[in-house]
């Protein structure tokens, strides 16, 4: 399972006091995963990456009864399907114990969620279908059937929720249409959802993988496949060309579940069975897509610098998990030759993927500013939308998602390999602050082999990845908050009582600053040739404007100005008003700046945030170090190299363009980006 759009994943809270420990408690520093610390060289050097064990010891036989709105193929002649336990939680020895999701009666033994859920039961069919595909592994072949088989059995058949799909089933089979605590919809197949959409991707899998080797059974998915845009034929592709205005910005109203993230996931399964043959996913595939693409991002607006915004009710939030746009994009614009979408996924992997990386890492929420704990749905996701970008796009995004995929090895938060390839087990995540989740539960498990997949038939990019031990240092972006800078005497910090989230994003620090007409901030700016970002949280009606000032010294060196409300009607977003950066402008002079905000009118300024002209990221390697520099302005730069090695620079769609090195500087594309090692 993975987490809503508005409770951001917050490990600490939920794992187990054995599950979360500090790095140097949970191992030691040079074999987290003990007795196997050479695994990942003995994988470059060919081994593969992908291991089923951990996900098989998940499987579960789960018994099922056919009636009147729920059945699946060949139920007379084996009523028992194959299901994935939701999580694992460390037993402290090494081992896990499967786990269901809410808390279990001890007299009925069942959980107020269920032992198993259609998200993971989808996604993990899909593993097995692509390790059958990649190696001919017939054992991986008969799991999928029978994950398949357990996931059309969640699906309603017939009434007025047909097509849609059950989330939660318990041990002995039974379905669990109305989880504790509530989750949306409710009951669980009363409305499209998550879902129902990674239903589509598996069905879609699904009868590719099968069409050829069991006609039948492929026939019985491809039916599935159709039941599921027969319900989405309801609700979201009836929708298909309309749109609604939301803070201003015109926003398609047919993505499923109001979402980019969901609708693209489904975009995959419609590209698979598009590719197979079948007319009816191409013509989904077609809607779906013009959705999505239209929540792509202009990079040389700021912020998101690029990103496909995954939800309708935010401008300002953009989330790691379920970030499959840029992968759906690239792979439904090589089908149906849309280059638009194309442009989009490379957009996405190209600007906004670097800029994820300087900032640290997959961090699973950009709400507006990069936070909350890092898991392998979000590096699978930068990783997955980098390679496909790269079919339509250039070889520097293959090295890119080699960089982003040294997450699983190292290169993250808390500086430890965090996949086992002797085990197959991915950890649950890490924190900001270094502390790693040690329980593996599905999600976790399926996203790390996904990625491992992708490695192990990209064996340039394995090559790049496993060779990263750590991440030594990234320069990302800078957050100056409003209320530690100095302030005129009536600007008045205020901390909502709701707390920081506002109903679109987070208050950077959980409070912000309100300037009456005349009050102003100062911020202290030490970055050379930083870009400025303004972040103001705007409200719904006119405000006013913010002046914003730069100074050295006594010189006034650039001002301009910043709407402080006029947002308009919200629209689909879910309160009045947004958070969202505002690009303010950049080419600042070397030597300490102060830049000034002051109101003309009613300014609720949360912070000054910085990006830097180059971002980078260093890694450490086997052999040295790795670099990444990130280009943010449109003019080439020559900056001085943070490691030595020799590397290639790329425009932002990852073409070739010469040599890193140049008179002993780093050259940077503008806009692209340099990777030496």
């Amino acid at each position: 399972m993975d987490t809503s759009r508005r409770s951001f994943l917050t490990i600490a809270a939920t794992a187990s006091a054995l599950a979360l420990l500090p790095t140097d408690a949970a191992f030691g520093a040079a074999a987290p995963f003990p007795g196997t610390p050479g695994l990942p060289l003995a994988a470059a050097r060919g081994a593969r990456l992908t291991n089923l064990a951990h996900l098989r010891f998940l499987l579960a036989d789960v018994p099922v009864v056919a009636s009147t709105t729920h059945t699946t193929y060949g139920i007379g002649a084996r009523p028992l399907v194959r299901a994935p336990w939701t999580y694992a939680d460390t037993d402290g020895a090494g081992g896990f114990r499967p786990v269901g999701g809410g808390t279990r009666d001890a007299v009925t033994g069942y959980w107020t969620q269920g032992a198993y859920n259609a998200d993971d039961i989808a996604r993990a069919a899909i593993v097995l279908l692509r390790e059958w595909r990649a190696t001919g592994d017939a054992q991986a072949a008969d799991e999928a059937r029978d994950v398949l088989r357990s996931l059309a059995f969640l699906q309603t058949t017939s009434g007025p929720n047909a097509g849609r799909v059950v989330l939660w089933q318990q041990e002995d089979g039974t379905l669990n249409p109305s989880a504790i605590p509530v989750e949306l919809p409710d009951p669980s197949d009363s409305a499209e959802s998550y879902w129902l959409a990674r239903s589509v991707w598996a069905f879609g899998e699904g009868y590719a993988a099968f069409r050829d080797a069991d006609p039948d059974f492929a026939a019985f998915l491809l039916a599935r496949l159709h039941l599921c845009l027969d319900a989405l034929a309801k609700e979201s592709l009836s929708r298909a060309g309309q749109w609604v205005l939301s803070d201003g910005r015109r926003l398609p109203a047919w993505p499923i579940a109001g979402g980019a993230d969901a609708t693209a996931e489904a975009m995959l399964g419609l590209a698979a069975a598009t590719d197979a043959g079948d007319a009816r996913s191409r013509q989904a595939l077609q809607t779906y897509g013009e959705g999505v693409a239209a929540m792509a991002t202009d990079p040389s607006q700021g912020w998101p610098f690029g990103a496909v915004l995954p939800w309708t009710g935010s401008l300002g939030f953009w989330h790691a998990w379920g970030a499959a746009a840029p992968e759906a994009l690239a792979r439904g614009g090589a089908l149906l030759r849309r280059r638009d979408w194309s442009a989009a996924a490379i957009a996405d992997a190209g600007r906004f993927t670097p800029q994820v990386l300087a900032s640290g890492g997959p961090h699973n929420a950009w709400a507006p500013i990069p936070a909350e704990a890092q898991i392998a749905y979000g590096a699978h996701g930068r990783v997955a939308g980098a390679l496909a970008a790269a079919a339509v796009g250039g070889e520097g995004l293959r090295v890119l998602a080699g960089l982003a995929a040294g997450w699983f090895f190292g290169a993250n938060t808390a500086g430890i390999p965090v996949y086992d390839p002797a085990t197959g087990v991915t950890f649950d995540g890490v924190e900001t602050d270094g502390r790693v989740n040690r329980n593996s539960g599905a999600e976790s498990t399926i996203h790390g082999l996904l990625t491992m997949q992708l490695l192990d038939a990209n064996r340039d990019v394995a090559e790049v990845a496993t060779s990263i031990t750590g991440l030594r240092s990234f320069s990302g972006l800078r957050v100056l908050e409003a209320e530690a800078a100095r302030l005129s005497p009536g600007a008045v910090v205020v901390k909502p009582d709701g707390g920081a989230w506002i109903g679109e994003g987070n208050l950077s620090g959980g409070s912000f600053v309100r300037l009456a007409p005349g009050e102003w901030a100062e911020f202290d700016v030490t970055e050379a040739g930083g870009i400025l970002h303004g972040l103001i949280w705007r409200q719904a009606a006119d405000a006013g404007q913010a002046t914003w000032e730069v100074f050295a010294g006594r010189k006034t060196v650039w001002s301009t100005r910043t709407p402080a409300g006029g947002t308009g009607d919200r629209g689909l977003t879910e309160a009045d008003g947004m958070l969202v950066p505002q690009l303010l402008g950049g080419d600042l002079p070397d030597g300490p700046l102060v830049v000034r905000c002051t109101s003309r009118g009613d300014v609720r300024l949360d912070a000054l945030v910085i990006q830097p002209r180059v971002a980078t990221a260093v890694y450490a390697t086997k052999t040295g170090s790795a670099v990444l520099y990130a280009n943010g302005a449109r003019k080439d730069q020559r900056v001085s190299p943070l490691a030595p090695g020799a590397g290639r620079a790329y425009e932002a769609d990852g073409s070739q363009r010469g040599q890193a090195a140049q008179g002993g500087k780093v050259r940077v594309r503008g806009e692209g980006f340099t990777i030496t090692r």
